[in-house]
């Protein structure tokens, strides 16, 4: 079903570029946070694959200096300070590998899923209007997507709960014999079905976000969707009101005929068909290198060069097929063509013969 806007309106339209720009620059995109999930269930599974001789290295040396310090007969608070103290620099040092891996993985998900990483401002911006608690659980109590996060919550826990237990089943026997093994094989032991668990976990969650991307991906394009008057506004804003650019052209053209008309007196001569056309020649042999167009039309306009002709006493010839070339073949203020020298040439001359010019 579409949407509708406030007015009542169906969002029936597909977005536009700029809207979608618009959405993009405010930090809204098509984005599933499972996809951000897979990534940090992926990216602890290879940093424990990458880092496990280190991983275990680490906790060797850690379990192995803590049992000497809790065997010691002499124990005090001191010892007690420095082995916490020390689980502390532990802990930091062996986690930071960890979180470098899971942290790419993410931004490297992120960014295939969104189209590229672009920070926004306008996305962390703090919004006074979503503090109105009132507001607040009207929109957890009514909204679809709170529902299906509630789902999608419920559906993960389920799902690694069974995939841990299954694991952990599977490996029961085995796991009341740990207490007969060396520290070296435990710790073995326990990264071995860690790795098991998150793997499985992952491949399903992978299912997830697929679904979920194509969701959150469905309600991203439903809400971008246009009314029929938002695309008109858009329009405008980035066109301009068709209504004013028709008075500007409409002006343009005004002051265009207006200069041309004023040309009309430095004419030499002007040729028509003899009704529907009139061209307006001039030619100053000292500034220009060949005859020029100064005015030309068809119908009124036509009549009007004739009218200011005859106003200022430029010679009219009538050269029906001169006439229909020069309009056609040379814009307002451009020297006529060579094949049309002859031609052109031959009015020349006779309008001096009648003036009496050389």
């Amino acid at each position: 079903m579409p949407a509708e806007t406030e007015s009542g309106e169906e969002k029936t339209e597909a977005p536009t570029g700029k809207r979608r720009g618009e959405a993009r620059s405010k930090g809204q995109v098509a984005k599933s946070q499972e996809v951000g999930n897979v990534a940090v269930l992926f990216g602890g599974l290879s940093a424990l694959y990458l880092l496990s001789n280190f991983l275990y290295n680490r906790l060797y040396s850690f379990l192995i200096d803590t049992f000497k310090i809790i065997a010691r007969p002499d124990l005090n608070d001191a010892d007690f300070t420095h082995l916490f103290s020390g689980f502390i620099i532990y802990f930091l040092l062996t986690i930071m590998p960890i979180l470098g891996i899971i942290l790419l993985f993410a931004l490297i998900l992120t960014a295939i899923q969104v189209g590229g990483i672009k920070f926004s401002w306008e996305a962390i911006k703090p919004k006074f209007s979503s503090l109105n608690p009132i507001s607040g659980i009207k929109k957890i109590m009514l909204s679809m997507q709170s529902l299906m996060m509630l789902v999608k919550s419920v559906a993960k826990l389920f799902i690694v709960g069974i995939v841990a237990y299954s694991v952990v089943v599977d490996e029961l026997d085995f796991l009341l014999n740990l207490t007969q093994m060396e520290i070296p094989a435990i710790l073995l032991y326990i990264m071995k079905i860690m790795a098991e668990i998150f793997l499985k976990v992952s491949i399903v969650m992978i299912f997830l976000a697929i679904l979920d991307y194509s969701y959150q991906k469905y309600e991203y394009e439903k809400n971008l969707k246009m009314t029929k008057q938002e695309i008109k506004e858009e329009t405008k804003q980035t066109e301009g009101d068709p209504q004013i650019k028709s008075r500007i052209k409409a002006t343009q053209r005004e002051i265009a005929k207006r200069r041309m008309m004023e040309s009309v007196p430095k004419a030499d001569v002007v040729v028509t068909n003899p009704v529907h056309l009139a061209i307006a020649i001039g030619y100053d042999k000292d500034k220009m290198n060949a005859p020029t167009i100064l005015a030309k039309g068809a119908g009124q306009i036509a009549f009007n060069i004739k009218s200011k002709a005859r106003e200022f006493d430029i010679p009219i010839v009538e050269n029906k097929e001169l006439a229909r070339n020069l309009f056609k073949m040379v814009e307002i203020g451009h020297e006529i063509p060579v094949t049309l020298y002859q031609a052109v040439a031959e009015v020349l001359a006779y309008v001096y013969r009648l003036k009496g010019k050389v």
